[in-house]
């Protein structure tokens, strides 16, 4: 008879000072975190079927003594913002004498500052789990077990245990079709984790998952946590259409969200289809409406085509967009604020995640830094945020103070809520949605709450909150419900925005008053940093 064991999977803290933590619009709907870990639930899938597996998020639930004493084994690991309490975790474990394995991208970037566990699960874990369990089995209790990067045959990815998630915990739930990015942008470290040749999961696998949330009684957003969904335009049409159909037969019963490159607007078909399977949102990294910029960051994507068509092409398709803007490049000449609030405000992008350049580990850009000398010594060891309030770990080009003006500035300007709920009136005039939003439960009493809360997100929001949803219920009563949800992401985004510029405010401070000093550089390359 095989032996049984008990797994207890802990998904780690994300750092408080986060601008995805959405906590007052959680409460709004009566969730508590915006996403479900799909990471770990697909990895409980790839366990024996007759071990005993618990899950306890600690962004959403409490971790007690008594689920530590009933485990065999613990396993943790997740991304960089939850790097302090994946280590505490580890720490834990280690003290109470039980097997701790850690997985995930920020092990698999930086496995040395994971060393105290007992196990390491590096890159993806479909082709490796079966070794470990072998290793378990016999009796091991060190071990690493390392898979090659982009290699792994998505198609042999289990259906994950959807069953192990409180699903009403959450805003969303997410789901993958693809793993991959066909570009190859400087900062970021996607392709260097999953590869540059999107992998697909069969059409079969994708329809399963959904099969699956749906017999649970799942209903409302789901979010394709794919790096670029349309990475494999070709594999994705002949998906959507199955989707499509899945939708059809099953009236509706969900809402998409996904992450897609700019040249999705080129593609009407492909556009089409995603609204046509009730796509309502993308999140597209913009980064820099700097020309020379995205040169440099070998993001030249987004300069071959206008911007501000390509998000009003989208928009009209009836998917709105969510963008991501970085400040501190290299390139950048002299002042970049005002050009990047020209652009948010010419897109009538409301939601924008505006961060500080971060050399992520394993990066191109990170191991230019290293050969320049530029990286500052230490700045893998901690994190207290996010790219929000731990950015520019390097020695800038541009003087510092400069750099994070530049970064308050945007932030005071796109976050006041007269340009917030201006951007979302225009967006609520342009949206093209084609099918009526499906009410699930819980969505009239989230508005009831928002009527009453808008007015803790700063002074003159609920005067233009109103305005805005007056416009929208005269022009284009359909996309009522999609300026409600951006609306209701202001109740974090305006008091995180304005905390965010009082830290950015003390380290412009430290600097003219000459409390900063520059921190050492790296001068040796260490190997998790710069692969073979």
């Amino acid at each position: 008879m095989t032996e049984t064991c008990k797994v207890l999977m802990i998904f780690p803290l994300f750092n408080a000072n986060s601008f995805w933590n959405y906590k007052e619009a959680c409460d709004l709907a009566g969730a508590r975190y915006p996403a479900a870990p799909l990471g770990l639930v697909t990895v409980a899938a790839l366990l024996p079927r007759d071990w005993e597996v618990r899950l306890v998020n600690r962004n959403t639930e409490d971790l007690v003594d008594a689920d530590y004493d009933w485990a065999d084994m613990v396993m943790t690991g997740g991304m960089l913002p939850q790097r302090n309490d994946a280590l505490h975790i580890i720490e834990t474990c280690r003290a109470r004498g039980k097997p701790v394995v850690v997985g995930g991208p920020d092990v698999t970037s930086s496995p040395s500052l994971y060393s105290a566990a007992n196990f390491q699960v590096l890159g993806e874990a479909e082709e490796i789990m079966l070794d470990f369990i072998a290793v378990w089995r016999k009796g091991a209790r060190e071990g690493v077990f390392e898979a090659p990067m982009g290699k792994t045959d998505v198609t042999k990815s289990p259906l994950p245990r959807f069953d192990l998630l409180k699903l009403d915990q959450y805003l969303h739930v997410g789901i993958q079709f693809s793993r991959g990015c066909p570009f190859s942008c400087e900062f970021c470290d996607i392709i260097e984790l999953y590869g540059r040749v999107p992998r697909t999961k069969t059409n079969a696998q994708v329809m399963a998952e959904l099969d699956a949330l749906y017999a649970l009684g799942y209903r409302g957003h789901v979010d394709f946590v794919d790096d670029n969904l349309i990475g494999n335009k070709k594999a994705l049409k002949k998906f959507l259409s199955d989707l499509k159909r899945w939708q059809n037969e099953k009236n509706f019963p969900f809402e998409f969200s996904t992450e897609a490159s700019i040249n999705l607007a080129d593609d009407a078909d492909l556009l089409r289809s995603l609204a046509d399977t009730n796509f309502f949102a993308i999140f597209v990294g913009i980064e820099s409406p700097d020309t020379d910029s995205l040169v440099l960051m070998q993001k030249k994507q987004n300069t071959r085509r206008s911007l501000q068509q390509s998000i009003e092409t989208i928009h009209k398709a009836g998917i709105f967009v969510n963008a991501g803007f970085i400040v501190g490049f290299d390139s950048e000449k002299g002042s970049v604020a005002q050009g990047m609030i020209d652009c948010i405000e010419d897109t009538s992008i409301p939601v924008c995640m505006v961060g500080l350049l971060y050399a992520l580990p394993t990066t191109q850009l990170t191991r230019r830094l290293l050969a320049e000398g530029r990286l500052f010594s230490g700045s893998e060891q901690t994190q207290s945020g996010d790219q929000c309030t731990a950015g520019l770990n390097f020695e800038t080009k541009r003087p510092r103070r400069d750099v994070l003006n530049d970064y308050r500035t945007v932030l005071a300007a796109i976050y006041d809520p007269v340009a917030y709920f201006g951007r979302v009136r225009r967006l609520g005039r342009m949206l093209g949605r084609k099918r009526t939003h499906r009410m699930i439960k819980g969505d009239l009493r989230s508005f009831v709450r928002l009527m009453f809360r808008i007015h803790r997100a700063g002074p003159g929001t609920a005067g233009q909150f109103w305005r805005m949803m007056l416009d929208c219920a005269l022009h284009n009563p359909r996309a009522l419900p999609y300026v409600v949800m951006t609306s209701a992401l202001y109740l974090h985004l305006g008091p995180f925005s304005r905390q965010v510029i009082a830290e950015i405010d003390r380290e412009i401070a430290d600097v003219e008053q000459g409390r900063w000093h520059v921190p050492p550089v790296v001068r040796h390359v260490k190997a998790e940093l710069v692969p073979a």
